[in-house]
């Protein structure tokens, strides 16, 4: 079995590099496996100012290099393609992709979450023509014009605060009385002039024609309903996690991989780690310590494997 890897690793964001980061210093054969470029959603983040040893903030794709330069350098295979399932025979596991068929015998699965939908009229339509969920990415398209954020949390109100260097206006639209993000964050948002929150209310629709004008909102509270013109959306609601591979029986309601405090799933030799996993908090210095703790323990199985 000369080509039986050690180790496989999907996703490249922080949970996935660091992974492959502790696995090679451990001296394990190992390939990472990412559907796009490695980085994750951490990327598409303009400011990062939580992460340990920055004493200035740095930006998202920035560190996302750093990391995958560090891996890179002591010696990860980094290969591209969309991970279409993972199964395990005996004591191997096959991870099948489109085009390749990779034999190990652990996996890590740190394949991360993405942006999760309104599902109302017009998102899908406009998508691309005016709906977004990345500002840092497309923020700079509505220079001097209005925008839309929906969501209360850390993201929305960082990505708010963001488009106020581009937009004239900003309508941050929020279902609750008042946001959950960080206290700095929300200080931020609400000391701006250019920020305008609208608590207790949804976005029933997004409307236009070749491109978006407005979206239709209405008041949980009250129940009136008002249009407000814009020319940008901008959905930052939470992530879904990125489990379609996966065996129903691995995933708890959330469709998050289940695993206990050593990333360990219900699989021996299968473990999970970063925003995929249940229980995570979706921060990347947390991401990065799923993907060591995942690595050590894959380490451990495959000794305690050898010994068998």
């Amino acid at each position: 079995m000369e080509n039986v890897k050690d180790l496989i690793i999907v996703g490249g964001g922080p949970a996935g590099l660091t992974a492959a980061i502790y696995g090679i210093r451990a001296g394990l054969s190992l390939v990472l496996a990412e559907k796009f470029s490695p980085g994750g959603q951490v990327v598409n983040s303009y400011e990062i100012e939580n992460y340990p040893g920055f004493a200035e903030p740095v930006e998202g794709w920035e560190l996302m290099s750093r990391m995958e330069e560090q891996a890179r350098r002591l010696g990860t295979e980094i290969i591209n393609g969309d991970i279409i399932s993972v199964d395990k025979s005996g004591d191997i596991f096959s991870v099948k992709m489109d085009g390749a068929v990779i034999e190990s015998r652990s996996v890590i699965v740190a394949a991360g979450a993405s942006h999760r939908k309104l599902g109302v009229p017009g998102e899908k339509e406009f998508m691309g023509r005016g709906v977004s969920y990345c500002a840092t990415c497309d923020g700079a398209f509505y220079k001097d014009r209005i925008t839309v954020v929906i969501g209360g949390g850390d993201v929305a109100l960082e990505e708010a605060h963001f488009l106020t260097r581009f937009s004239s206006r900003v309508y941050l639209v929020h279902r609750r009385e008042n946001f959950r993000g960080a206290d700095i964050l929300q200080k931020r948002v609400l000391l701006s002039d250019k920020i305008v929150p609208v608590y207790n209310s949804v976005v029933e629709s997004v409307n236009g024609n070749e491109a978006v004008r407005s979206v239709s909102v209405k008041n949980l509270v009250t129940g009136k309903k008002e249009i407000i013109n814009t020319d940008g959306v901008f959905v930052f609601i939470g992530y879904d996690p990125n489990t379609a591979f996966l065996d129903a029986e691995l995933l708890n309601g959330s469709k998050e991989v289940e695993v206990d405090i050593n990333m360990r799933t219900k699989v021996e030799g299968l473990f999970a780690a970063g925003d995929i996993r249940s229980g995570s908090k979706r921060q990347i210095v947390m991401a990065c310590a799923d993907g060591a703790t995942a690595a050590m323990s894959a380490y451990d199985y495959l000794t305690e494997l050898s010994c068998r």
